[in-house]
Order: C-alpha cells, then structure tokens, then sequence
C-alpha cells in the first residue's frame, strides 16, 4: 500500500525556490534487488551508488520500513515503493525531499495511466515509451510536463495498431506538434476540450490504518483519504465542490488547480479541472477525530504448556458500518514457526495453511451478519518445542462500499462557465490499509 503521509502538491513556482534543485538519476529496482532500469539527466552516474540504498534495505525489517532519504558520501538517494517496485532517485544536492517524492510517485501514477499497470513486465514491454515519457516529464533534472493530459498530446498512448505501425516506419510515439495544453491559459487543461456525454464522477476513498489489541480497544488508528476525479467536460468549466462536514479533513494536499485561498476561507474547492483522471486531494484524519473502527474480531489463539497443539478461534463481524455490507474480507495470521499444520473449521470461505512460511490465509468474502464468519480448530506443533514466547498478530484486508468511514460527504457539485449540464456522481469506498489485531 502507499500512503499519501508524503505527498505534496507541485506547483511550478515552489519547484523554482529550490535553489540548485536538480533530480540527477532515477534507478527502478524490483525486489529481488535487480536494477531494471535507469535514466540519467546529466552524466551517467555508476549503478554502485545503488550499493548504499541495497544496505539500508537490507537493515529494513519489510519493504515499508526503507528509509525515504538515504545520505551518501556525495548524494542522496531518495525513494518510494510502488507496485513490488523501488523508485530511486539520485540527488546531488540538499533539496525539499518531498519534492522528489511527489515528482517519483507521478511517474508511477504516469506509468499506470499509459498502460493500465505498473508492474516490470509492463515497464520493460513499453521501455522505449517509458523512456520518452520520462524525458518530457523531467526537463535538466527539474519537472516539465506532470499531468497526464498534456503528456497524452506530447507522447501517444500505445495501441496495438500504432506498435505495429512503428516497428515497421521506425517512428515513435512523440507528437509532432506543441500540446494545445501548453497554449493554454491553464497549464493543466488542454485547449478546445469537446465530448459527446459532458461527465463528471469522483471517487472518496479512505484507507483506515489501525491496531486493535486483544480486548479489542483501539491502540491506533487513522485514516489515509484520496478523491479521485474522472472529469470529461467540454470547453474551460469552472467547479466548485463542498462539503457537508470540511472540517474532518486534516493535513490536506491538493492538485495545483485548486484555488487555495478559497479553500483557506470557505472550505470550498474551487477549481478548473485537468481532463480526464486526476486526484483533486489527499487528505488524513488523526485518532482525534474519533476514528471509527468499521469491524470487530474475537479471537483466542492458545499454546498448550504440555503437548504439542493449540487452539484457534476467530470471529469476525460489522461494527459502525452506518448498514453497509463488508466485503473482500481476508485474514492473514503469521504463525509461529513450531506450527506445523492447522486442522480448522470455517462455514464461510475457506482458508489455507503454508507449512514452509507459516501464513495462515482466512479469505472470508462478504460477511454475513446473521451468521457471522468464524475459523476454528487446532494446531498441531513440534514435538517437544518450546511453548510459543508470544502469540501471532491478526492482519484484516477488507472493503466497504458507499462509505468514508471518516463520515465526509460530499454536499453538491456547481459548474460555471459552460451552458450545458454534466451528468454527476460520487462513490464512496472504505477499505482496510495496515490493520492489525493484536492476541
């Protein structure tokens, strides 16, 4: 999962302050540690910089806990994971590091939206236009083109036709002409925009982050918050969304379009909007709001003090979910490693156990809640084995639908500007970010 805690919005003039503000190289690493592929803006700087980046992974107890920013004799490697994938950029000297985060996670959003994934096998199937797409994006190491719309005018999206086109001229997929984008008043909306539909569709989605320990008291809890905006309107229209409760939004990161003094004074967001997809905000909202916890689990994993077996029992259920069901629910247990089988029970979904990794996976699906999911049964241990020193953690993945769990709804929707009127929507989701039950 990737949290938003990093990101912060690119505005051109912000970008010019950092005096000497230069991304050098950018390396993308898969997790078996190989250098995939890399690009330089200046000269071409040795892969063994990448050493330094390799230790501090190395010392990491999982792929999250890599530090953002490693120093370096003479650089700074900054970094995030996307996708089963480092993207580590090279600097060489002291910048705003969430600058290089925002730039490094538009070129995976960038990636995502040319090709439908992110993944290495889609990187190395479209290098030639990856390659293309990062020389327009970054210009002598400082950020050009970022929004989507305007790269789609300067480097045509592949289709199969236009693959086979180019394999046989030898052309590539730069456009010949400057974008209309770069014509325009508004650097982030293409010129004379015209559709058929005039649309216009958000997506509030909230990750909640949280540790329930073993009574089932919240021991932590936040919520990471997206809106995502799919805007398809004819010609310059002019938005304006509110709340009905604004408030709740903390530590907020806007798109650049945004008007930020309207914000600051109304809490309204007042904007032109790129065209097509973009994220208009990232929000969080901290355990002083009160977050609430949209499941409850009762659990009891015991290790017998004499024999080599255990119990387990796992229960869980809707808890705060305002009447919406909960759906895709999976419950991973990392075991102990003297477990070496489970004998269970379950009359709903159906669960696995790896002996080699000691993962126990419940995928449960959508609960019931006349018949609540429950998982029990045995476990069988090593043969005169210690008795377990602690008992393994509960992780929960799980999805509700038409519900921000913060309570944020959105009020209305005005367009100003154009004469026609846009069909309009938005759509709620809840889902599970690192969620976590103590035993």
């Amino acid at each position: 999962m990737c949290h938003t805690a990093f990101r912060t919005p690119f505005r051109p003039g912000e970008v010019l302050k950092g005096r000497g503000a230069m991304i050098h190289s950018l390396f993308l690493i898969n997790t078996s540690g190989d250098i995939f592929l890399e690009k330089h803006w200046k000269s071409v700087i040795s892969r063994s910089v990448c050493d330094y980046f390799f230790e501090a992974q190395e010392k990491a107890a999982d792929v999250e806990n890599v530090p953002p920013v490693i120093p370096t004799p003479h650089h700074y490697l900054i970094n995030i994971y996307r996708e089963k994938i480092f993207f580590v950029s090279v600097i060489q000297t002291e910048v705003p590091p969430l600058f290089v985060i925002e730039f490094l996670h538009r070129v995976a959003e960038m990636i995502q939206d040319y090709f439908g994934d992110c993944s290495e096998t889609t990187i190395k199937d479209n290098v030639v236009i990856v390659y293309e797409l990062l020389e327009e994006m970054l210009d002598n190491g400082f950020p050009l083109a970022t929004e989507s719309n305007i790269l789609k005018e300067l480097i045509k999206p592949p289709t199969i036709l236009r693959s086979m086109v180019n394999t046989i001229t030898g052309s590539s997929n730069v456009g010949d002409t400057l974008p209309t984008g770069q014509l325009s008043t508004v650097p982030w909306r293409r010129a004379g925009v015209k559709y058929t539909n005039n649309e216009a569709y958000f997506d509030v989605v909230e990750e909640i982050d949280a540790i329930l320990d073993k009574s089932g008291t919240t021991v932590f809890a936040e919520i990471q918050g997206v809106i995502d905006a799919c805007v398809k309107l004819s010609g310059m229209p002019d938005l304006t969304l509110s709340f009905m409760n604004p408030r709740l939004l903390d530590d907020v990161s806007f798109h650049p379009c945004v008007r930020f003094k309207r914000w600051e004074a109304e809490r309204v967001l007042s904007f032109i909007p790129p065209d097509g997809n973009f994220r208009l905000l990232s929000y969080h909202v901290n355990a002083q709001n009160l977050v609430a916890i949209p499941v409850y689990v009762k659990q009891n994993i015991s290790f017998f003090e004499s024999g080599s077996s255990g119990r387990l029992d796992i229960t869980v259920g809707p808890k705060q979910t305002m009447g919406k069901p909960v759906e895709s629910v999976i419950v991973t247990v990392h075991m102990p490693k003297v477990v070496l089988s489970a004998n269970l029970a379950t009359a709903q979904g159906n669960y696995t156990y790896d002996p080699v990794t000691k993962v126990l996976v419940w995928d449960i699906g959508k609960i019931n809640p006349q018949k609540l999911p429950n998982l029990r049964g045995s476990l069988s241990l090593q043969s005169g084995a210690p008795k377990p020193e602690e008992n393994p953690s509960l992780v929960l993945q799980f999805k509700i639908q038409q519900l921000a769990i913060s309570g944020l709804k959105v009020n209305r929707l005005e367009m100003f500007g154009e004469k026609y009127k846009p069909f309009k929507g938005v759509k709620y989701l809840t889902k599970a970010g690192k969620f976590q039950v103590r035993t």
